[in-house]
């Protein structure tokens, strides 16, 4: 069974939570960093309450008697000067409080400053089917209320605005996303539009083609395996995105690879168009993990210089120990074996560095080219040996 008193208290709690004891003016006010303020708490008469009794609290913090003034029996003014720029976007609360502590009035206090021109407004198309555009806040960036940022775009010769939908933020950093309908071959202008209750601010307007700011997805199927028992050497394979094959793409590749227990990525830029690569001056014995990613250029006769995709997932693989190569199987005494291989390899690794030109300068053919440079060397040398005898 509920109790009389029970009741009577919950309705004196819903009476007391629901009753308007006071009323704060002005109510939510939106204001410059550095202005000053003054609030009044009107109490109701009713209530028995004297505004000499009250006190005020900004964000939870008593505010000093010294800043009051009592203007009647039932009103209770606070001066507040130059306000920071509010904790929060939700804004401060300023409250009004009866002797007890009981809450009598609130308001939220709005401090900041207008938004500046957002910049460096850039845009990039995924494959052709979308459109995703990144800027940066302008100024200092903080307002302290609640900004708006509208990303506005439209075809040049069509009246017609539309407005993104699907925005992300990242600290200073604001992007956003269109999915679909993106239309070729007619420049686009976009352009971010920043807004809040103290003022507004437009970034420069951006014209582009779609085609001229197409990333494609990284290389797919990237593969790295051994040259035969070369112990510094490895063969990167992967395959084209499927997007060249839709559009009159050409690409161009680039590789990294770094040591297994290293952060310091190598670059090889001079890949080209190839779709595979050989890198050489590895260390023997040794884990290398391999990236490598697309610069989709001269689409339709474009002449933009392209933009690289994201890195394609690392695959990693190993160059073949010396040890085991000096101890494979061979006609050589063991002695023999190990210093004419060692001599040898050392050799033609310092050849193909000092003739290879990168990937594209590489080729099985190199092996051929040194050993006639070899036998001519040999020959010349037991030329001079035979002459001198």
């Amino acid at each position: 069974m509920i109790s009389f008193t029970f009741l009577l208290r919950l309705l004196l709690h819903v009476y007391f939570s629901s009753a308007q004891f006071a009323v704060i003016s002005p109510q939510d006010p939106v204001l410059r960093i550095g202005s000053s303020l003054t609030a009044t708490c009107t109490v109701s008469p009713e209530f028995g309450l004297h505004a000499s009794t009250l006190f005020w609290t900004l964000n939870g913090v008593k505010l000093a008697s010294r800043t009051y003034s009592l203007l009647s029996s039932t009103m209770l003014s606070v001066t507040l000067h130059s306000l920071n720029g509010s904790q929060q976007q939700s804004g401060d609360n300023l409250v009004c409080h009866g002797a007890d502590g009981h809450v009598l009035a609130g308001s939220c206090l709005f401090v900041g400053m207008p938004p500046e021109k957002p910049v460096n407004l850039s845009c990039w198309s995924r494959n052709t089917k979308d459109l995703s555009c990144r800027w940066r806040l302008g100024g200092l960036g903080e307002t302290h209320i609640l900004t708006k940022y509208t990303l506005k775009y439209k075809l040049r010769w069509h009246e017609k605005e539309k407005e993104c939908e699907s925005y992300r933020t990242d600290e200073q950093s604001y992007s956003c996303y269109i999915p679909h309908n993106i239309a070729l071959f007619t420049p686009y202008e976009i352009w971010v539009v920043a807004a809040n209750e103290l003022g507004s601010a437009t970034s420069d307007i951006t014209t582009l083609d779609i085609l001229d700011v197409v990333t494609t997805d990284p290389p797919a199927n990237v593969q790295v395996s051994r040259v035969g028992d070369l112990e510094d050497q490895l063969t990167v394979r992967w395959a084209s995105p499927p997007e060249l094959k839709d559009i009159l793409f050409k690409a161009k590749y680039q590789i990294r690879y770094r040591l297994e227990d290293s952060a310091d990525w190598k670059v090889v830029d001079d890949v080209g168009n190839l779709t595979s690569c050989r890198l050489a001056g590895l260390q023997p014995g040794t884990v290398y993990f391999v990236q490598v990613r697309c610069n989709p250029v001269g689409i339709f006769g474009s002449r933009k210089p392209g933009i690289w995709s994201e890195w394609s997932h690392p695959t990693a693989a190993s160059t073949p120990s010396i040890e085991r190569l000096l101890n494979a199987s061979c006609d050589l005494k063991p002695a023999e074996q190990n210093s004419t291989l060692r001599r040898e390899l050392k050799q033609f690794f310092g050849w193909v560095r000092k003739h290879a030109n990168g990937c594209s300068g590489v080729s099985i053919k190199l092996y051929d080219q040194w050993r006639v440079t070899l036998q001519k060397s040999q020959r010349t040398r037991h030329q001079v040996v035979t002459t001198r005898q």
